[in-house]
């Protein structure tokens, strides 16, 4: 049986987690997005693996999940070939904490919201600074 620090411990950090799906983009723009994100938090992608674009007309989305429990300093604005969309889920300060951790590099904006108990799911549109 779990003691109670042990059960919050395990909220929380469960409440770290961020999925991100970026699409909309180029896969470069989506290597860029992958590349803040992984000098900002830690992700369970790493530095070589690369986002490919899949054959065919159906649009691409590439996922990442991200740990944003330990936040570090994004060095400032990084240059997209174009807008990208992200769409983010998790706890609702973790879903905060990777917005404002993304601002450091890009112009973020809102575009939708949906909001659940513990959870909401944002869609970031992310352009140039």
């Amino acid at each position: 049986m779990n003691s109670t620090r042990e059960t919050q411990q395990a909220q929380e950090s469960g409440h770290s987690e961020v999925s991100v799906v970026v699409s909309g983009c180029a896969k470069d723009d989506a290597r860029t997005v992958f590349d803040v994100l992984r000098a900002a938090f830690t992700t369970d992608r790493g530095s070589g693996d690369i986002p490919e674009e899949v054959a065919g007309k159906r649009p691409t989305a590439w996922v990442v999940t991200v740990d944003v429990s330990e936040a570090r300093v994004v060095s400032g604005p990084v240059t997209l070939g174009g807008p990208v969309t992200a769409d983010v889920q998790g706890g609702y300060q973790a879903v905060d904490r990777l917005r404002e951790s993304l601002a450091g590099a890009f112009a973020v904006r809102v575009v939708g919201t949906v909001s659940g108990d513990q959870e909401e799911e944002v869609r970031l549109r992310l352009e140039n600074k």
